[in-house]
């Protein structure tokens, strides 16, 4: 019988290794080790920030999947994004993940600049949730392999003119959607349908609690942009207050020693029997007729 591994175990192995040349390596141990569960939902709500970005959300609602299949678009997301992380994008397997994003990237008209700002969200996103509700704040050199991580992800994904650090990339994030935050029927329809793909992850009675409990974690400038209501002032301190707590007793309990998989999750459920990276993701011909559309946005 092993013994429990130390809190700072992992911690302590991210000290031997290099911010740059061991950017993977210390990628991998937040997201299956320290961290996974917070980076999980940290992305998830980098990538639901998005769709207040109009050219992004109405791009999504018109291929018709994030509003009439959000289980599968869901689940083509975390697992292309989890075998770049699990093998690296310079491996084999990761190459294949990123091939097939930039194949589906490439069939749409998606201009430099959004996928700069999708990008920055995946930097900057995970850092500020592990910063408020971790067990303990992201350091320097983490921050830094995170940076120099998707940076490589972003060159191999074509995205001209990356920030060279995380001030860059927040700054970046902070900006745009500053610039670009705005009321749209078509990235509301795309936020509904993905509150209620969340909504079902639990039963069915805590409906309203979790659809609170996910708008109280929303900023105002995102709440605002989507048209959704402002949660009462006690919600958002309890929501808070309850992830806090969770990262306060985390600080208590020994390291994972084993690593975490989203693919592994009951809420990623598109693909019982295995999924095949080839057939992963959105492309035109899954695309709805205008007819279809009108139909389901009337």
């Amino acid at each position: 019988m092993r013994l429990p591994l130390r809190r700072d175990h992992w911690a302590r192995e991210i000290d031997r290794l290099d911010p740059v040349a061991d950017r993977l390596r210390i990628t991998q141990i937040l997201s299956m080790h320290e961290f996974p569960w917070e980076l999980q939902q940290a992305l998830s709500f980098a990538l639901f920030r998005t769709y207040a970005v109009p050219s992004i959300g109405r791009l999504l609602f018109d291929t018709g999947q994030f509003t009439v299949d959000t289980q599968r678009r869901h689940d083509d997301t975390v697992l292309i994004l989890e075998g770049i992380v699990e093998h690296g994008p310079d491996s084999p397997d990761g190459r294949q993940s990123i091939r097939r994003m930039n194949q589906m990237h490439g069939s749409y008209d998606i201009s430099n600049d959004d996928m700069r700002y999708v990008l920055s969200t995946f930097v900057v996103m995970p850092v500020r949730w592990v910063e408020e509700f971790g067990y303990r704040p992201l350091r320097g050199h983490e921050v830094e392999a995170t940076v120099e991580y998707y940076k490589r992800v972003g060159a191999l994904m074509g995205i001209k003119d990356l920030p060279q650090d995380y001030a860059g990339f927040s700054r970046l994030l902070d900006v745009y959607e500053t610039e670009h935050f705005t009321p749209d029927r078509k990235t509301r329809a795309v936020a509904d349908a993905t509150l209620d793909l969340l909504v079902s992850f639990y039963p069915r009675p805590l409906a309203p609690v979790v659809d609170l409990f996910a708008r109280s974690l929303m900023d105002d400038a995102l709440l605002a942009a989507f048209g959704y209501r402002k949660p009462p002032a006690v919600a958002r301190w309890a929501t808070r207050s309850a992830l806090r707590l969770r990262g306060r007793v985390l600080a208590h309990l020994p390291a994972r020693r084993n690593p975490t998989y989203a693919r592994d999750l009951a809420r990623v459920k598109s693909y019982p029997n295995g999924h095949i990276v080839e057939r992963l993701g959105t492309f035109p011909d899954t695309m709805p007729s205008d007819e279809e559309l009108a139909a389901r946005s009337a």
